[in-house]
């Protein structure tokens, strides 16, 4: 009803990688991990008693973990390469309380039958509520997909809430529709003053032709799980031109120090580990560098030699590509 195809797939694999959370040498990683911070003495029984399990395991074991885990994981990245999400029940029973501190590790381990994988494959998931049971008690699903796709799986659960049009828990608030969700995200894309996150595990890249939302070069950011931060402007000394013999057209955004305007662009935030590779495609005359933002702030993006501008048209009057596009369409 939303507009996805649903197909299965064999979850083996998946299985395989879970168990290693709680019976493997990965628990040697976990003891060190807390020993750090606190004696084991200090810490909840239950945990205790899973990560002293680390004691059995030698080195031998865990670079035989490692190895199934990176084989498996390839296995997962592979099956998963077609798909947007996997949607996986977030814990496959309820149990009561009682039920749990009767046999904490096994139920515990039960409870995360569908996602105990997702940390050890490099992969990201939320976890969203779903209707409610038959017999009145509630149930979850949970979208799981690639690393740095957090922002994906965000927007797409808003979507599975404003379809679902749940309650929101005890106060029986109505989700907001997925039109008010979504225009409520333009808006915060939109406002002006917004403010650009950095982090040193990203790149904020503005583009201004070719790679914006829905044009030909946008999957070479979308395919390298880049997302849209903000439709914003350059500072007013820019000038566009519409530059010949490109394919497909591009345009050339170049810094000048009179008779600059402010041009339309997109702020793409893409992983770090990608940029290199979406830099080697971008071809002559283009390039990338520095570009100046109208709130002041300094960003990565497209720009342009030159030599190309002598028999380029300069379209700066447009005050975007987008706009050059649809009127010459």
């Amino acid at each position: 009803a939303m507009g996805y195809q649903v197909e299965q797939v064999d979850f083996s694999p998946f299985i395989q990688l879970s168990k290693a959370l709680y019976h493997d040498a990965w628990l040697a990683e976990r003891k060190v991990a807390i020993e750090r911070y606190i004696p084991l003495s200090h810490i909840h029984p239950v945990v205790r008693e899973i990560v002293e399990q680390a004691d059995n395991f030698y080195a031998m074991d865990a670079f035989q973990a490692e190895y199934q885990r990176a084989t498996l994981a390839s296995q997962i990245h592979t099956l998963l390469h077609d798909y947007d999400v996997l949607m996986v029940p977030t814990s496959p029973t309820i149990y009561r309380i009682d039920e749990v501190q009767a046999d904490p590790i096994v139920k515990n381990s039960h409870l995360g039958y569908y996602t105990n994988f997702v940390n050890l494959a490099n992969l990201c998931a939320i976890a969203l509520p779903n209707v409610i049971r038959n017999d009145g008690l509630p149930s979850g699903i949970t979208f799981i997909s690639q690393a740095w796709h957090d922002e994906a799986l965000a927007h797409l659960g808003q979507k599975w809430l404003g379809h679902l049009q749940l309650p929101l828990g005890h106060y029986l608030t109505a989700t907001p529709s997925t039109t008010q969700l979504h225009q409520n995200s333009l808006d915060t894309i939109m406002q002006p003053n917004s403010v650009i996150s950095s982090s040193p595990y990203f790149v904020n890249l503005a583009v201004v032709g070719a790679h914006l939302s829905g044009m030909p070069l946008n999957d070479q950011l979308t395919t390298r799980q880049a997302t849209l931060l903000k439709i914003t402007s350059t500072a007013p000394c820019y000038r566009l031109y519409a530059l010949a013999h490109t394919v497909p057209q591009k345009p050339g955004l170049a810094y000048v120090t009179e008779g600059g305007q402010s041009i339309i662009v997109e702020v793409w935030q893409i992983p770090l580990a990608n940029f290199g590779a979406l830099v080697a495609e971008v071809p002559p005359p283009l390039g990338i560098g520095n570009i100046i933002l109208e709130d002041g702030t300094w960003v990565k993006g497209f720009i342009c030699e030159g030599y190309a501008l002598i028999d380029a048209v300069d379209i700066t009057a447009y005050q975007g590509w987008r706009n050059y596009i649809t009127a010459h369409a």
